[in-house]
């Protein structure tokens, strides 16, 4: 076996630790027919089975509600329901009657629950196709006995590698901070959910391995090097060494960017920037408002929803918000709105679609679920009250979704004022700018919104037709191709002339070289992970804005996105010295 297994730096660090490997889909099951008279026998190896699965759900949403809270483990509540429902029961116990033995008898049974439910007109049942997957998966390794391999499971303190195909909402609940000291999945690029996740988590993750989880067995020595993306198995004495010393320079490297975290974003022919942080969980608001930042950019509302079994309503939203809002006191908080959908899915990959990315997604489900998205509009009018909220709204395309919002943000402001709730009704409205229809016609926003917000994740997919989340094609997703940069002038141009606040939340902004290239497109005001706020005030302070304008126009001149690429880099480095640009790859 290769011991280095070449993935994308997702979120940077290097960490030692044993790999703990988790297999989580569904096993192959062969098919065995069964005499009549095993048939009892059959029928009571499968209710021991479920009940086995039964007490081990158990345990795992216990154990899940002390590391993520009883909202979040409530995902495993629907299923245990699952597994007391007494109509899959006896299906179940139909086919080993008709001498099915009982895995494949359970086996069949879930795949055509699963089809049945993904087919449905219900959302509901089409949410419920994630929880039938997760109880397919365990009660056949109760079945087979196989290795039962829940990440809940893992101690405290032993610095364990997870690795996985992918992040599922049902595993992603049970991660455990103290335990888990690196992510690696097959699946994944960059922006993908697990990436912007670890991220946030501040966990050092290596995404798009492709088969590493087919190439381990679980329980070799390994270190994670997620700055390099790698992931070498059983290192070398030498190699150990050498992977120490680049973990202690980087140590280094961080306590001198640390320095910059209290001193302003100014380039060197004084323009100052402002530089605010993208906020992915409610509790890392406090430890965000310590970078740096003049306030939040862009809180993603949507983990709210992740990994759960039911929304959340309206007074824990409220919290969550009034959480973020007071942690940056007297700073801007911008919220956007669920953007569900893409490969930002709540339990049961809601909604269930051949392709979400261009489906019922983010505004699209809000304006069609109002009761849904009334909710949320009701909770951030009330966190207005604590300090200066700001609402975003994701993937609009047209005036008129921003018009239909506006509506039912004046409804949920009615529906609180009938109910004596206090709030504050003069919160800001703006919008992501993340497809090229957007940027085109962003002049028709004009006297609609208070501000524009570039999403680049989104921004770069549906320019060049690459799905942000396919391993793939994640060589071919470059925020730097000319025709992201032409369209991010366009946007930046229109926001001038009309006098519309304009700003970059992407993970392109948390990049050196391309927060270079925004700088010099125009833009003044950026949104990155908080980890990346003072690498940002660093670069800032050693370049001018006529500096950064030549490079961005020679990279939107340029042919293609590695031209682009080379023209930003060598001003860049000519301005900042030799040696590694300041958080690159973080």
């Amino acid at each position: 076996m290769n011991r280095v297994l070449h993935g994308i730096s997702a979120s940077p660090g290097i960490v030692f630790g044993p790999v703990r490997l988790l297999r989580w889909d569904v096993p192959e099951v062969p098919h065995r027919v069964i005499a009549d008279e095993q048939v009892d026998e059959e029928i009571a190896r499968f209710r021991d089975a479920v009940a086995r699965a039964t007490t081990r759900l158990l345990q795992v949403r216990d154990r899940a509600e002390q590391h993520a809270g009883p909202e979040e483990a409530a995902i495993f509540e629907v299923q245990i329901g699952m597994l007391a429902d007494a109509a899959l029961l006896a299906e179940v116990e139909s086919y080993i009657r008709q001498n099915l033995d009982a895995d494949k008898a359970f086996d069949v049974v879930m795949l055509e629950w699963r089809q049945k439910f993904a087919r449905s007109a219900a959302p509901m049942l089409r949410e419920r196709v994630g929880d039938l997957t997760d109880v397919h998966i365990r009660v056949l390794t109760m079945l087979m006995d196989l290795p039962d391999h829940d990440p809940v499971d893992v101690p405290k303190g032993t610095n364990a590698i997870l690795v996985t195909d992918d992040l599922t909402p049902s595993i992603t609940v049970q991660l455990d901070r103290e335990a888990i000291a690196g992510i690696a999945t097959d699946s994944g690029t960059r922006t993908s959910h697990v990436a912007i996740l670890a991220r946030s988590l501040g966990i050092p993750a290596v995404v798009g391995l492709r088969d590493a989880t087919s190439r381990l067995k679980g329980g070799e020595s390994a270190v994670l090097d997620a700055s390099s993306g790698l992931l070498v198995i059983e290192p070398s004495p030498n190699e150990l060494e050498a992977f120490r010393s680049r973990a202690d320079a980087q140590a280094r490297n961080d306590a001198e960017l640390a320095r910059f975290t209290d001193v302003e974003a100014i380039t060197t022919d004084h323009v100052r920037l402002t530089l605010r942080a993208n906020v992915d969980l409610p509790e890392e608001a406090e430890a965000a408002a310590r970078s740096g930042a003049d306030g939040v950019g862009l809180m993603r509302t949507e983990f709210l929803v992740v990994g759960r079994a039911t929304m959340p309503d309206e007074e824990e939203q409220y919290r969550a918000y009034r959480r973020v809002v007071e942690a940056f006191a007297g700073h801007p908080v911008i919220v956007r709105t669920f953007d569900i959908g893409g490969d930002k899915l709540p339990v049961g990959g809601y909604p269930s679609e051949p392709n979400p990315f261009l489906g019922w997604r983010a505004i699209r489900m809000c304006l069609d679920s109002p009761d849904l998205f009334k909710v949320q509009l009701r909770a951030l009018l009330r966190a207005a009250l604590h300090g200066d909220v700001r609402i975003m709204l994701p993937l609009i395309v047209s005036v008129a979704e921003v018009r239909a919002a506006r509506a039912l943000l004046d409804e949920a402001a009615a529906e609180l004022t009938a109910a004596g709730v206090p709030f504050r009704r003069q919160v800001p409205l703006g919008v992501m700018m993340e497809t090229p229809g957007a940027a085109v016609a962003a002049d028709t926003f004009a006297g609609e919104v208070a501000f524009f917000s570039i999403g680049t994740n989104d921004l770069v997919q549906y320019t060049l037709a690459v799905d942000r989340g396919n391993v793939n094609l994640a060589s071919r997703f470059t925020a730097l191709h000319p025709a992201v940069l032409r369209l991010i002038r366009r946007i930046v141009d229109v926001a001038d002339a009309q006098g519309i606040d304009v700003a970059v939340c992407g993970e392109m902004a948390s990049q050196p070289l391309m927060a270079f290239a925004l700088i010099g497109l125009g833009v003044r005001e950026l949104s990155v992970n908080p980890r990346a706020v003072a690498a940002t005030k660093f670069l800032v302070r050693g370049i001018s804005t006529a500096l950064a304008a030549e490079a961005a126009t020679a990279a939107a001149n340029a042919r293609t996105a590695i031209d682009a690429e080379r023209e930003l880099r060598f001003r860049l480095v000519a301005a900042l010295g030799d040696g590694p640009l300041p958080g690159e790859g973080a």
